[in-house]
């Protein structure tokens, strides 16, 4: 098993979470409104002012077939709009309850 980790846009939410739900993932966890700044490109979404737009993240441990689907969107998404500051880590799961 693997997790995913997931920020992005806050527009993306429901695609991101109809990728999931359409490969049978059902667990995910999300933080809404978040704030960053992209260590590259994209621009800052802050909640400011100046910046308003405002990031989620999503972590969900998925199986690991499931892990070249759902990067393969992701990248497709992140390429379509890469000024939305779409990124995503594949991170080890040791253990899980």
């Amino acid at each position: 098993m693997k997790a995913i980790f997931i920020a992005y846009n806050q527009a993306y939410n429901q695609e991101i979470v109809e990728l999931l739900e359409g490969l049978g993932q059902r667990g995910y966890t999300v933080w809404e409104e978040i704030g960053g700044r992209g260590s590259e490109s994209g621009l800052p979404h802050l909640g400011s002012h100046a910046w308003p737009t405002r990031n989620h993240a999503l972590l969900s441990v998925v199986k690991d077939e499931l892990v070249a689907p759902i990067m393969a969107h992701l990248r497709d998404t992140d390429a379509a709009n890469p000024d939305l500051g779409l990124r995503a880590y594949v991170l080890p799961v040791e253990a899980a309850l």
